[in-house]
């Protein structure tokens, strides 16, 4: 399979028909492939989350990140753009929502599309993964150390963030869970407590915690980055994706 992609910024319908930015990065391979909606963390649309898109556009994935606060600030740099968001109170779950879903139905008009989707998020998105497994129909869920699905966030978190428990009964597809074992949000009781509830509803998971990582191991651009940890992740979340999105 060639490695050849094509990547860049598109517009798409998200939630309430409002069009917003997105990235989309997809395989220049004509054999049909899965695609995966990626839900940016909370500092926001940045240079690292689009490195992800095109790593599985490479591996044979279509791959599109919704940039969640284009309507706040769509000029604005990353970091201002996650202010003026989190000074808002974050993303409303019934927009993410609807935000994620424009992003899979946009990624299933695509030419080469085998009509599977998975999801996937890092930190605020890896709550946001478990939101849109629980309210959509989807084919694959990988939540990266989301944190707030069984614990009330702390004081000067955005109020948007409610934990999403109740949901589980709800997820629709598998779910991959890739944790640190220093993390506190989520800490490894809060995720031993969320694959309980799961094991008791009878869905399908796989958690894993990493000893030595705390949260955001997956950031290369960061001190918390974990390259035994995240080289593992990766090798997890391909094999993962590649059972359950292939044609």
């Amino acid at each position: 399979m060639s490695d050849a992609i094509t990547a860049g910024s598109v517009t798409i319908t998200g939630h309430g028909g409002d069009q917003i930015e997105a990235y989309l990065a997809r395989p220049l391979d004509p054999a049909p492939h899965g695609s995966v909606v990626v839900i940016h963390h909370m500092p926001g649309y940045d240079a690292a989350t689009k490195e992800i898109v095109r790593r599985f556009a490479v591996d044979g994935f279509a791959a599109l990140c919704p940039n969640l606060y284009s309507r706040e600030a769509p000029d604005a740099s990353p970091d201002d753009a996650s202010a003026a968001v989190r000074a808002a109170g974050g993303v409303p779950d019934e927009r993410l929502v609807g935000d994620v879903d424009g992003a899979a139905r946009h990624l299933k008009s695509l030419e080469g599309a085998n009509g599977k989707v998975g999801v996937i998020g890092y930190c605020s998105g890896g709550r946001q993964t478990f939101l849109s497994a629980c309210s959509l129909r989807l084919d694959a869920a990988v939540d990266c150390y989301g944190a707030f699905v069984v614990n009330d966030p702390p004081p000067g978190m955005p109020s948007s963030m409610k934990p999403l428990l109740g949901l589980a009964p709800d997820l629709s597809c598998p779910l991959l869970g890739l944790f640190g074992g220093d993390d506190q949000y989520p800490g490894p009781e809060e995720t031993a407590k969320l694959a309980a509830e799961l094991d008791k509803l009878g869905k399908t998971h796989e958690f894993h915690t990493y000893e030595g990582a705390g949260h955001a191991f997956f950031s290369v651009d960061r001190p918390s980055y974990r390259p035994e940890a995240a080289t593992d992740g990766w090798a997890r979340i391909l094999d993962f994706y590649g059972r359950h999105l292939a044609a």
